[in-house]
């Protein structure tokens, strides 16, 4: 989704955690804030020069800025001209930077046992999640949840032919990647840098992340075995519950009921909603993936958050994700084996009961 969120303030909370990884001084350094996707993006690169710093970043700002105008259901771009034609029971001619989105999602979407389902944009939109801001915002009425639920809009209604037209046999399909596309811009503008010969960066979005590259001394060397340290926001509070180490080329995406949420008559709703029932999954809290595709780790992030703790497991081994921590609605640390290895907790809460899972 494209709305203005909490998740900025565990980004500035990661990147702290990065700039106290290591005791030595780091390497000459350039940052950067663009803010796209509803959110701030930080960038940091290390050990290049001015010229090579700024010429990426204002390739960065000219991306993210045209991604968000296309990609986004909310403006008047590439996905809201396709959503309008899908309406109308049209065939449309998908734009070229569409096309990945669109081929992945549906196979994301076929992975994850339609818990990633971003067919689900009418859905979004009745739920006013993007304005949880505002006063007034309240959820939608009974009778239109149930009727939007009645069309059960799927990436499968959906078909490509030879020439990139997209039909629709479903007209109440209407797409929102909002739990893809930052993920997957981030991993383009990551094949961008090291084009342009940048060996050593982050992207920080929200609190989303990618990496790649080693932490680099002042002397320009690179450490051995030195990861990048990156801090996971307790969902609860805004401390630093645990840190993990994450290598070159990977990234870190976590899906969070802190996210966006509104109060209406005492009852708190966020903004992660489950296909099946219409309204806010209750069974998690927040789930953190890491994985080398940042595109996949952020649809994975909300799958998993949506599928919750009796489901998650499953839902990870079909989406190839061996790297998952989940914190269900009574404070259990659910981690696969490998996750466990990584994560080292920051906070002793007598309330956090760790739950390790077989080998997926």
């Amino acid at each position: 989704m494209y709305a203005l969120n909490s998740r900025a303030l565990s980004g500035l909370l990661l990147l702290f955690i990065i700039s106290l990884a290591g005791c030595q001084p780091q390497a000459r350094q350039f940052n950067y804030s663009i803010f796209a996707f509803g959110t701030l993006i930080d960038i940091t690169f290390y050990d290049i020069d001015a010229a090579l710093a700024e010429a990426a970043f204002d390739r960065l700002q000219e991306d993210f800025k045209r991604y968000h105008q296309d990609w986004s259901p909310w403006t008047d771009g590439d996905l809201a001209r396709l959503n309008e034609a899908l309406k109308s029971k049209r065939k449309i001619q998908v734009p070229e930077h569409l096309l990945p989105i669109i081929r992945e999602s549906i196979e994301l979407s076929r992975q994850s046992d339609n818990y990633y389902n971003p067919a689900i944009g009418n859905l979004i939109n009745a739920w006013q999640f993007h304005r949880y801001q505002e006063e007034g915002i309240r959820p939608p009425p009974q009778q239109e949840l149930q009727r939007l639920l009645k069309s059960k809009p799927r990436m499968s209604d959906l078909s490509l032919d030879d020439k990139n037209r997209l039909d629709s046999s479903n007209p109440a399909v209407s797409l929102n990647f909002g739990a893809f596309a930052k993920g997957y811009a981030i991993a383009l503008e990551m094949d961008m840098l090291k084009q342009m010969g940048i060996d050593n960066a982050v992207i920080n979005a929200g609190g989303d992340l990618s990496v790649i590259g080693r932490v680099i001394t002042s002397n320009g060397n690179e450490e051995d075995n030195r990861a990048w340290n990156i801090g996971i926001r307790h969902p609860r509070n805004s401390s630093i519950l645990a840190s993990v180490q994450v290598r070159d080329n990977e990234s870190v995406f976590t899906s969070g009921d802190y996210e966006r949420f509104y109060h209406y008559q005492g009852q708190r709703y966020h903004h992660i909603l489950d296909p099946a029932t219409g309204y806010p999954t209750r069974d998690s809290q927040s789930v953190t993936v890491i994985h080398t595709d940042a595109g996949r780790a952020d649809a994975a992030a909300t799958a998993l958050f949506v599928a919750g703790r009796n489901h998650w497991q499953r839902i990870a081994k079909k989406m190839g994700i061996e790297y998952v921590m989940l914190i269900d609605s009574d404070n259990n640390v659910h981690m696969t084996a490998k996750m466990a290895k990584r994560v080292k907790f920051l906070e002793k809460s007598p309330t956090l009961h760790k739950i390790i899972s077989q080998q997926l």
